[in-house]
């Protein structure tokens, strides 16, 4: 008879959780609410890559999946405790690719000359919501390394991440030629 696994463990029912090495730490730890906003970023770009079947960049928002969870596994990780277990890691390689890649899309973009407005396609609103979680897990992220020191590449990954879907939201939107939604700023004339 084999044993069932179950999803469920009980441990975190009085409001802990365990970090990798085993430290117990309460639920609204900064540590757990910062990779925890990476699961969040993770869940809309898996999302966003759901409603963008077929299209290439399917495959490079799969990458960038797997790169979040690795960064989730590192922040995951007690800073305090050497652990024989090997993680994953981010490496400055990835920050190139995602500025490679937003070259790449730009060589194709009109010049921006002032903020757009999100919105005009699902995909596109669906860019914005993943760049705008990006910047929040990278704030919570640099809050952390102000208190226990994060790898700085993770830093660098973040911020290009949160580029990278702006400059995807416009090619998705140039591509399904949807013009850029300027935004007006409406100013107090003086009399």
């Amino acid at each position: 008879m084999t044993q069932e696994w179950k999803i469920y463990t009980k441990t975190g029912d009085k409001g802990e959780t365990s970090l990798i090495g085993g430290t117990r730490v309460p639920k609204y730890h900064h540590r757990i609410e910062t990779y925890g906003t990476l699961d969040e970023l993770n869940s809309f770009v898996g999302y966003l890559r759901d409603q963008l079947v077929g299209e290439p960049v399917c495959q490079e928002l799969l990458e960038i999946q797997d790169r979040l969870f690795t960064a989730e596994s590192l922040l995951a990780a007690d800073p305090d405790l050497k652990s024989d277990q090997k993680l994953p890691q981010i490496f400055e390689d990835d920050v190139l690719r995602l500025e490679q890649q937003m070259d790449e899309m730009n060589r194709f973009l009109p010049v921006l000359n002032s903020f757009i407005l999100p919105g005009g396609h699902t995909v596109v609103s669906l860019c914005h919501i993943c760049r705008t979680v990006c910047r929040r897990a990278e704030r919570l992220v640099i809050k952390l390394d102000s208190e226990s020191k994060v790898d700085d590449v993770i830093i660098r990954y973040m911020n290009r991440l949160s580029d990278y879907f702006f400059v995807l939201s416009r090619k998705l939107a140039h591509d399904r030629q949807i013009p850029d939604l300027s935004w007006k700023a409406k100013v107090l004339k003086k009399d």
